[in-house]
């Protein structure tokens, strides 16, 4: 049975269409039987990633990417949506899986799966969504850690700057001059430090006589000394002894007998300020006072009067004779045997 040439080329043209589907979709990501699992994640933006690009786990390639849609009315970190399939067999994606969005190498992006540290129960199904995160690529790093730097070598260049400005004004005709008789004037130091040095060496040729006779009297007496050492020694002694009396003595029982003799005397000066006792009734008690005063007073007129007037008080009987003398009252015999009795033997 013969073809005709229209059914050959309509058998072409059906050929070549399914080849270049299947070309595009195989491009695009998709496997050439199909049955990929497929996930999505949210980013805040694409990172330039395009669609067929890699999905790669610890550096090896799983997957494509298969779809990026933009979603304006998203939260700014979910503004991305990114459809993505895992084209390998045997590979499960763990709960708590990550996926990075960033560069796999200087000039390409893609996703990078990023298990967990510690697995977790259960493992993502086709369709779901998993938690996405950009990183930064290497322009970005790159660009971190040049910054820093970069403000150094800013700040160096305006200290740099500055020190050829100083250094300018420093060497102009100016500073030339001011260093020149700046250098005239250290030559000048220097000279007389010469003469000051040449002026003690002469005075320690002078002088080194001198030197002898003190050194001689220091040795006389250091030798003095020396025959000392016996008188020296004992007077040590002496010290020592006293500091070993001083250190035995009761320093302590006396100064508790001195603060026992204090306490007694504050005692005694209290119960005289309370005019408790004879010596707190005679402070406080004017009455007794005036008494004793008065007591006193009379007394001393006895006294005069006795000295003034003795046949009075002292006389003679004779049997048969008159008493001569004043005769005494009750209350003037009472006062002179109290001032007899005050007399004593």
């Amino acid at each position: 049975m013969k073809l005709s040439k229209e059914i050959k080329a309509g058998f072409i043209a059906v050929s070549a269409i399914v080849l270049l589907v299947v070309g595009i979709n195989f491009l695009k990501g998709y496997s050439l039987l199909g049955g990929d699992d497929t996930f999505y994640a949210y980013f805040p933006n694409s990172g330039q990633v395009m669609v067929s690009g890699n999905v790669t786990l610890n550096g090896v390639i799983i997957g494509k990417i298969l779809d990026i849609q933009n979603v304006p009315t998203n939260p700014e970190k979910r503004r991305v949506k990114i459809k993505f399939s895992i084209s390998e067999s045997g590979i499960d994606l763990p709960k708590g899986t990550i996926i990075e969005l960033g560069s796999l190498d200087l000039l390409t992006k893609g996703l990078i799966v990023n298990y967990p540290d510690h697995l977790k129960s259960g493992y993502y199904r086709p369709g779901d969504e998993i938690p996405g995160k950009m990183s930064a690529d290497m322009f970005s790093q790159v660009k971190q850690y040049a910054d820093p730097i970069s403000q150094k070598l800013q700040s160096l260049i305006l200290h740099i700057d500055g020190m050829v400005n100083s250094l300018s004004g420093v060497f102009d005709e100016n500073g030339s001059n001011d260093i020149t008789a700046s250098i005239k004037e250290l030559r000048i130091t220097i000279k007389k430090i010469g003469d000051l040095s040449t002026e003690i060496q002469g005075f320690v040729g002078q002088e080194k006589a001198q030197f002898s006779k003190i050194m001689d009297h220091v040795e006389s007496i250091t030798s003095n000394l020396k025959k000392s050492s016996d008188e020296v020694s004992a007077i040590i002694g002496n010290t020592k002894k006293i500091s070993d009396d001083l250190v035995t003595a009761d320093f302590k029982g006396t100064i508790l007998e001195a603060q026992t003799t204090l306490k007694k005397f504050n005692f005694m000066l209290e119960d005289v300020n309370k005019g408790s006792g004879t010596l707190g009734k005679l402070i406080h008690d004017e009455k007794l006072y005036n008494e004793l005063v008065e007591t006193n007073n009379e007394l001393q007129e006895l006294v005069d009067d006795l000295q003034a007037h003795p046949e009075r008080y002292v006389h003679l009987s004779v049997i048969g004779g008159k008493s001569k003398g004043l005769k005494l009252t009750g209350k003037q015999e009472g006062k002179l045997k109290k001032w007899l009795d005050t007399i004593p033997d």
